[in-house]
């Protein structure tokens, strides 16, 4: 057996309610209990979200500084090649020492970055200073 209540529901409500209950299949019991099933459901569900929101939100300010500091290390580069073919004058076609020259350097930096990368090392980290 159910417990039964007494409620007290304004005028709008009880009109909105008896219309629904006037239905097929509808009574006015089982829809009180959806309503309150479902706000119910939505409480729990809205404490989830405000502890998620919580997480998102850290979440999003993280890659924000990401896409920041990606925004910067990208204009850093863009800068550094601009600046480094300005200054260098081009290699003649027969320069075979000096792209030799420059193979070994190029070789050298892709190591030296694929060796920092894998130690989890960083040029501009203040506490590994080289």
């Amino acid at each position: 057996m159910k417990p039964r209540h007494h409620l007290y529901l304004d005028e709008a409500l009880t009109e909105q309610l008896e219309a629904l209950a006037r239905k097929p299949g509808g009574s006015k019991s089982a829809i009180v209990s959806a309503a309150l099933s479902a706000y119910f459901l939505r409480q729990g569900a809205r404490e989830v979200d405000d502890l998620l929101k919580v997480r998102l939100d850290r979440i999003s300010n993280q890659l924000a500084r990401i896409e920041r500091d990606g925004q910067v290390l990208l204009e850093s580069f863009a800068l550094l090649v601009r600046y480094f073919l300005n200054v260098t004058p081009p290699l003649g076609e027969d320069d075979k020492v000096g792209r030799a020259l420059g193979r070994d350097r190029f070789h050298a930096f892709v190591g030296q970055v694929g060796r920092l990368v894998a130690e989890g090392k960083r040029t501009l980290d203040p506490e590994g200073e080289q």
